[in-house]
């Protein structure tokens, strides 16, 4: 059986023959031949992926970084001088080790290895801007709560845009612009230089200390505050005024219930130590980057570890309510993604979802027929049935027939008002008559969705950009007792984050903490990717 060469594998090796031939007899290899050699190279190098070797392809696989000058050069400073950067952003650094591109660089004295250089490097930075633009990991990977939907900037697009335009204004660029991110930056150096300096100094092994105690226990505690700069130098060894003014303030900055009294919520967040609280900022700031989009510039913001929702305007919080968010069960966690409210519904009905029906409501019915009589039972076309002649006990969560809704009223689980962006995870804004869950510290009690202490509030502020009343029109609608739908003439988009660390343009950064575990999820797995937390001595 013959085999046959294809005709340009065997070009390929007849010109790399053919130059080492030349090279060992001790002659200068023919410009045209040099370049032949080196675009045959990139267009092996860039093969085995599609994007790259469509922009070498249409650019006659000429080089955008291994030419001797101009503008090639241009882009090597650009980008090594963004990789030495690449540990303050808290990226992955040993994946385009900026001395290992250099050693690479003054190595490749060859056609062939500049093509294959050339090639590594414009995937180094595709990896690069990847990282830093729009994050290192794919969220839905590390938990599968978080389905937000990463902007991801095509490949080609951005070697095509890196080829035309100022390279240092390319990788300015690539960067999230957003406040948050600049703020969260800073506060990785701060705790950096922190954990340099060797942290906050020993642990408060107390379970309470309150205002009147005395003691070693005491001091340790004054101390820490200290350190943390929540009060000044002091001598005292009594839980005086001001080390409860500072209890207060440490706790306001940690969603505890400001209470100046150090209980066990309250020293479990002091023992949290540095590394832990940069490990915090350092996640927040991939969470950022799987952000990094134009949020528009009215939006409704929910932190689920917050438990708050806000309405922002032009990057200022014009509204904030307290929220409860869904249980941390795995079927009851809120997921995190955005979307855009389109109406509110005012006296709404209450559709149950089939999971809360099966497993909530069945059981109920199945040992009484009569049972949860606030809540109709519907079949397939719609018609109310008769309870008296149903055996639910034949039905199980696979084949039970029926739908369960609960009318408007003040009962209903919804409460009077609920605010929709149309999504397949089935979340939405809503009141509740369970008013006695937002004096809870630890706001996890929904089956997912986001209910709001002050939803007329909320509704108010929504309706005041389309109606000169917003109040009147609200109130004239939920007295007809009717299920009745408002449009936004305005669409808003709504983002549901998880941030157990946030800034704020002016004041403390604030943490919270981790409910469902995710944070640590997503650090084990930037950890693994190659992040690594730094200590700087300053």
């Amino acid at each position: 059986m013959t085999s046959f060469v294809p005709r340009q594998a065997f070009l390929n090796v007849w010109s790399a023959l053919f130059a080492l031939i030349i090279v060992s007899l001790g002659l200068t290899v023919p410009a045209h031949a040099q370049v032949t050699a080196f675009k045959q190279a990139v267009a092996e190098a860039a093969s085995g992926d599609i994007e790259i070797a469509e922009f070498y392809r249409t650019r006659s696989y000429d080089p955008i970084w291994t030419g001797r000058a101009g503008r090639d050069a241009q882009r090597r400073r650009a980008f090594l001088s963004a990789l030495e950067n690449a540990g303050d952003h808290a990226l992955p650094v040993r994946r385009y080790d900026p001395t290992e591109i250099r050693a690479a660089l003054r190595a490749a004295n060859t056609p062939r290895a500049r093509g294959q250089l050339e090639v590594d490097l414009s995937r180094k930075f595709l990896q690069y801007a990847r990282d830093i633009q729009t994050g290192i990991l794919v969220p839905s990977r590390v938990d599968e709560g978080i389905v937000r939907v990463v902007p991801r900037v095509n490949r080609l697009t951005l070697l095509r845009t890196l080829a035309s335009r100022s390279p240092n204004g390319v990788f300015r660029a690539l960067t999230p612009k957003t406040p948050e991110y600049n703020r969260l930056m800073a506060e990785k150096l701060r705790f950096e230089r922190l954990l340099g300096r060797g942290g906050w100094g020993p642990d408060v092994a107390a379970r309470k200390l309150e205002p009147g105690d005395s003691g070693n226990l005491v001091v340790i505690l004054r101390n820490r505050l200290i350190a943390m700069g929540y009060m000044r130098r002091s001598a005292t060894q009594t839980y005086d005024a001001a080390i409860q003014q500072a209890v207060q303030q440490f706790q306001l900055a940690h969603g505890l219930t400001p209470d100046g009294v150090a209980g066990q919520a309250t020293i479990q967040q002091l023992n949290v130590g540095v590394e832990n609280r940069l490990q915090s900022v350092i996640v927040a700031m991939e969470r950022e980057r799987w952000l990094n989009r134009d949020r528009g510039d009215r939006h409704v913001l929910v932190n689920l570890t917050d438990f708050t929702a806000k309405i922002v305007d032009n990057g200022r919080v014009t509204f904030s309510t307290r929220s409860v968010v869904g249980k941390n069960q795995s079927d009851r966690r809120s997921p995190e993604f955005s979307d855009v409210m389109e109406h509110m519904v005012i006296n709404p009905t209450w559709n149950v979802p089939r999971s809360i029906a099966t497993e909530e409501y069945l059981p109920l019915l199945q040992r009484d027929p009569n049972a949860a009589g606030h809540m109709r039972i519907t079949d397939v076309r719609g018609q109310l049935v008769d309870r008296a002649s149903i055996d639910f006990t034949q039905f199980d969560t696979h084949n039970f027939p029926f739908d369960i809704k609960q009318p408007p009223s003040r009962r209903n689980a919804l409460g009077l008002v609920k605010f929709m962006f149309p999504n397949p995870h089935n979340i939405y804004l809503h009141d509740t008559p369970a008013k006695n869950l937002f004096a809870r510290e630890v706001r996890d009690f929904s089956h997912g969705c986001i209910r709001l202490n002050d939803p007329f509030d909320f509704a108010y502020a929504l309706l005041a950009r389309q109606v000169s009343n917003p109040e009147a029109f609200f109130q004239e609608r939920l007295a007809t007792g009717r299920e009745t739908v408002v449009p936004l003439e305005v669409p808003i988009q709504v983002h549901l984050i998880y941030r157990t660390a946030f800034t704020q343009a002016r004041g403390r950064t604030q943490f919270r903490r981790d409910i469902y575990g995710r944070d640590r999820r997503i650090w084990n797995a930037l950890s693994q990717a190659g992040v690594a937390l730094r200590a700087v001595r300053s």
